[in-house]
């Protein structure tokens, strides 16, 4: 069960206000719908895409030598944790590459985060992996050592359509729920992108302006900078 949200993460704020999270009547997936993994695991596991329209993306055919390659990353791709309790982020895949940055491995509630791949490289040996970071600014990722992470797989997707406000849910390809949802104000737009689960939060009063269930994302709102946390969005509201 995911911890109890407590009263100082008010910083998940909202990229998306599920207000009436109505389910709509089942629609077959169309070719063209980019989605990327969610998932309901202990540790966060999931990758979506917010758009203001359906648009298609080519998708990373990276591989390695002691895991299967993906057949198809539209069911399933892979995602990263640190194996210690922070991740060394470099700058470029090579020995003697500089630091980007230190990350935890976990959430503040202790949540592992599972990294998106985006990339492989192989030097002299050594595994090197591109991920998505969920740091500020929105889209960084770096390289990291397949020394010091552990693997897994997602196998849920979602895609955002602001356009239609329509949450698409996926899982191995096919989809399995569509939903109407509500989206940022003109003076507060919910940012669009691809982004991961960064968090799994249960607000400890459902009727309050959270929901019953929040799901942090690695991305920032561009307009909300100033709350507690930079503006970090989320996907909450009534169940």
């Amino acid at each position: 069960m995911p911890p109890r949200f407590p009263s100082a993460a008010c910083f998940l704020v909202f990229a998306l206000l599920v207000a009436s999270c109505r389910e709509l009547p089942q629609e077959t997936a169309s070719a063209d719908a980019v989605a990327q993994p969610v998932s309901s695991s202990p540790a966060p596991r999931a990758f979506l895409e917010i758009g203001s329209g359906r648009t298609s993306a080519a998708r990373p055919q990276a591989s390695r030598t002691d895991m299967p390659a993906p057949r198809s990353l539209d069911r399933w791709s892979w995602v990263l944790r640190a194996a210690g309790g922070r991740l060394t982020v470099y700058t470029d895949p090579r020995e003697g590459a500089a630091t980007r940055m230190r990350i935890d491995g976990s959430n503040p509630w202790g949540q592992p985060i599972a990294f998106p791949v985006r990339a492989v490289h192989v030097e002299r040996g050594t595994a090197w992996y591109r991920v998505m970071l969920g740091a500020e600014p929105n889209g960084s990722n770096g390289w990291v050592r397949g020394d010091d992470v552990t693997f897994d797989r997602i196998r849920h997707r979602v895609v955002i359509d602001l356009s239609t406000r329509t949450l698409r849910h996926y899982r191995d390809g096919e989809l399995r729920h569509r939903y109407r949802v509500g989206i940022g104000a003109p003076e507060n737009p919910t940012t669009v992108g691809r982004f991961f689960v960064w968090a799994h939060l249960e607000p400890r009063d459902p009727a309050g302006p959270y929901g019953s269930y929040v799901l942090g994302l690695s991305g920032f709102s561009e307009v909300l900078t100033d709350w507690p946390g930079g503006g970090r969005m989320a996907i909450h509201g009534t169940a």
